[in-house]
């Protein structure tokens, strides 16, 4: 089966099911003498883990505890291939005994059959939100290669349940809100709304969508390949590689269309920095031609909602009969809180992959 690795020069390969034993990942290339220990990993994996967004995420608790298999001694990296496995402990197969026969609506159910012949109903298995752990258990690895650079990078959720947050040049954009509330929204009341109408959704067995906003720091200008390897082109790639993730926008994004080139392009000014030069306005995304300008990397990435819902819809079986469904069990209102992690672990993928191939580009 294709699709299962990432990267040219970083690579990663995850593997693992949600009802499986576990899922994990196998890292290549990364360099020697990184310090790596466990609760590197496991930090990001907090974040990411269901019940880690409270009202919004499903009830389903898994420990979600790293091994780290090889590639490590003394806590540093060998350049070896780095194995990572997470256990999966608390499924609830039985949950997914009457779905073995019936396609859920805004599944990969259907599509999944057709392309293998047959699928794991438990859980969605591989096309399963829970393969997500491993890209972040990656990137976390990932990470520390590009702060070793000083590069950092941060997300957060800009909209959920129709609701948006402050942005990151608003008076009242709080970055230290972000991780201190449950649905990861840098404004304390705006997150109180969105719990408060999540809540709603809840009560009536339905979902919502929403955005997150990632920002990236410190990148130096020139990362990113020429054409078909364009930093925007890769990262956009990787996030749509999230199972529901559906469009994604650097800068001014979707409202470019409604700008003229007189208000959206980006001015180059004279600074004191080692460059000499910074733009003044960002509605590029600190990407222009594919290649990184050296100012803040700002995209969003928008997501469905959860397809996984007690109020009832209409599907088929695998025999073609109309069936009424509602699902049960444990899934989340909203993903979209979780997903943030998930956000920062491929584009620090992106990155590291990026990082290691610029150093190739001059003698």
């Amino acid at each position: 089966m294709a699709g299962n690795s990432f990267g040219r020069l970083f690579t990663v390969v995850t593997f693992g099911e949600s009802h499986g034993k576990a899922c994990g990942c196998v890292i290549d290339g990364c360099p020697s003498g990184l310090v790596l220990e466990p609760e590197l990993i496991a930090r990001d994996l907090r974040r990411r883990r269901p019940g880690a967004a409270a009202i919004a995420a499903t009830s389903r608790s898994e420990a979600d505890e790293p091994e780290i298999l090889s590639g490590v001694f003394e806590g540093k990296t060998l350049g070896t291939p780095i194995a990572i496995m997470v256990r999966n402990c608390d499924q609830h197969t039985h949950d997914y005994d009457a779905l073995r026969d019936i396609y859920r609506p805004g599944h990969a159910d259907w599509t999944w059959e057709k392309k293998f012949g047959l699928r794991d109903h438990r859980g969605g298995g591989r096309s399963s939100g829970r393969e997500t752990l491993a890209r972040v258990a990656a990137g976390a690895v990932a990470k520390i290669l590009l702060a070793s650079s000083g590069i950092t990078i941060r997300a957060w959720v800009s909209a959920l349940a129709g609701i948006n947050a402050p942005a990151p040049r608003d008076a009242d954009f709080d970055a230290e809100a972000i991780e201190r509330n449950p649905v990861r929204v840098p404004h304390h009341a705006c997150a109180v709304r969105i719990q408060e109408r999540l809540q709603i959704l809840k009560n009536e067995g339905d979902s919502a969508g929403g955005t997150v906003f990632c920002q990236i720091t410190g990148l130096f200008p020139g990362l990113g390949e020429p054409v078909f390897d364009k930093l925007d082109a890769l990262l956009a790639g990787a996030m749509l590689s999230i199972g529901a993730a559906k469009a994604v926008s650097f800068g001014a994004g979707f409202a470019a269309a409604e700008q003229y080139g007189s208000t959206h392009n980006d001015s180059l000014a004279p600074c004191a920095g080692p460059a000499g030069v910074h733009y003044t306005s960002n509605n590029a995304g600190g990407i222009l031609g594919g290649i990184s300008t050296g100012e803040a990397l700002e995209l969003q990435v928008t997501f469905k909602p959860t397809p996984s819902i007690r109020k009832q819809q209409e599907t088929v079986d695998t025999s073609g009969v109309v069936r009424t469904l509602s699902i049960q069990g444990r899934h989340d209102v909203s993903l979209v809180p979780r997903a943030v992690p998930v956000v920062e672990a491929m584009a620090a993928l992106v990155l590291a992959d990026m990082l290691l191939l610029s150093r190739g580009n001059k003698l």
